[in-house]
């Protein structure tokens, strides 16, 4: 798995691809924490369109991150997940974090 960052108009999108398991999970977690840190954005998205294979552990990912970014007002997004991806999001309950468009925060 790879992750790399793109910092824009106070957005931090992550844009994520290969699998998202246990030990991807952890390693992007630490990586994105420190981006968190480093940039406070209003918004995270996380692009999701080169994800191949994802469990619970990129749920958890998800939710610790948008907790994170509570004490400053921020909100994450997930953009353009895979199939897969986006049919463990929706069973999660996580689907209305879903846009259709990389980069494209349509709530902001």
């Amino acid at each position: 798995m790879s992750v790399e960052f793109i910092y824009e108009k106070n957005t931090l999108t992550a844009v994520v691809s290969g699998e998202i398991d246990h030990h991807s999970a952890a390693e992007t977690r630490i990586m994105t924490d420190g981006e968190l840190s480093r940039t406070m954005p209003r918004t995270l998205i996380f692009d999701m369109k080169g994800v191949t294979f994802m469990d619970s552990s990129g749920v958890g990912l998800i939710l610790g991150r948008a907790r994170e970014m509570q004490p400053w007002g921020g909100k994450v997004m997930i953009s353009e997940p895979s199939a897969r991806a986006e049919k463990i999001l929706k069973l999660s309950g996580l689907g209305s974090m879903i846009i259709k468009k990389a980069g494209k925060d349509q709530n902001a």
